[in-house]
């Protein structure tokens, strides 16, 4: 058994009756819900208690899913979006992936089987992005700047003339930016930057 507290899902959902169904049927199986008929709301409150993962409807009034997503990424680009619709289209499955970051798109009704697969996916990728994260936090503001040069494929001497300093300098800035994310080589720090 484990003392870890339980990840945290939010349901955003205009219809009060689903969003209160899937938060129980989330706490049923483990995870630490709460649902949000209002997307507004849950961004004015978001910064205070982050979530792994929400699960949000595309279709709402002011603010619809899509909106509210890139919005949502902004303030935390660890957490797992979900999409749910009871209006399905191919381009919106499409978009919800490519556009804004969405892990899944499901269809209403909810199956529960898939929902509960999609949320535990979600949740292991936010612990990984928030890990990954935590790895390069560390890093000052040069470093990060060789960090992200470095990723992209510049070499010493390339990233020493776009940032105007010498070739040794940048060297010591890679062997701070491999201590400080304890990456052993190139593809590791790729991975970190993903």
């Amino acid at each position: 058994m484990t003392d870890s507290p339980a990840a945290t899902v939010y349901v955003v959902d205009d219809d009060r009756d689903l969003g209160g169904s899937v938060a129980r049927l989330l706490i049923r199986n483990g995870y630490a819900a709460e649902p949000f008929l209002d997307p507004a709301l849950l961004l004015d409150v978001y910064t205070q208690a982050p979530a792994h993962c929400v699960i949000t409807d595309v279709m709402m009034g002011d603010l619809d899913g899509f909106g509210f997503a890139d919005q949502l990424r902004v303030l935390d680009t660890g957490v797992a979006i979900i999409f749910m619709t009871a209006w399905p289209t191919t381009a919106n499955a499409v978009d919800s992936v490519r556009h804004y970051g969405g892990l899944d798109y499901l269809e209403k009704p909810l199956d529960e089987a898939r929902l509960l697969a999609a949320v535990a996916e979600g949740v292991a990728w936010s612990l990984e992005r928030r890990h990954q994260q935590s790895r390069t936090a560390a890093l000052t503001p040069r470093e990060r700047q060789v960090f992200d040069l470095l990723v992209q494929g510049y070499s010493t001497k390339m990233m020493a003339g776009a940032l105007t300093l010498s070739p040794k300098t940048i060297e010591d800035h890679r062997a701070a930016i491999m201590a400080k994310t304890g990456a052993n080589g190139l593809a590791q720090l790729i991975a970190l930057a993903g």
